[in-house]
């Protein structure tokens, strides 16, 4: 089993131009929960233990980093943009060969923090919409 470093993951996203963008320098964490719905179909009389369906998938992310005028303006020109944006997210980098997530998604919200002790942070949190494509990149 080879476990990676976090240190070389790889995020890129759209611009308001629809041109991928790489983003990872400004990122210092992407979260990528990926879910299925189920829906309950335990009938009247059974006794134990419920019984369910698998449903959707669904999966958002969220991105963690460092705030940069470059960067807001990225974001800031998407954020309710009402044309999906593509993504691309190599969790271990993007060297061939390596997993590469891919997909479409909307920008739900952006938020800035300026603590008075540390680095002015920025958060972006998309919505996956359609399938995400696990692959590798080429």
């Amino acid at each position: 089993m080879a476990f990676v470093h976090g240190k070389s993951a790889v995020f890129k996203l759209d611009n308001s131009g629809g041109t991928l963008t790489d983003i990872s320098s400004y990122l210092m964490e992407v979260s990528f929960p990926e879910s299925i719905d189920t829906a309950d179909v335990t009938a009247f009389g059974t006794t134990g233990a419920k019984s369910y369906i698998v449903g959707l998938k669904d999966a958002t992310i969220s991105l963690t980093g460092k705030w940069d005028s470059t960067f807001d303006s990225h974001i800031a020109a998407v954020l309710g943009q009402t044309a999906s944006l593509s993504f691309e997210y190599g969790p271990a980098g993007s060297t061939a060969g390596l997993v590469k997530y891919s997909g479409e998604a909307f920008v739900t919200s952006y938020n800035i923090g300026s603590p008075v002790a540390d680095v002015v942070s920025a958060s972006v949190e998309l919505q996956v919409t359609g399938a995400v494509t696990r692959g590798t990149w080429s």
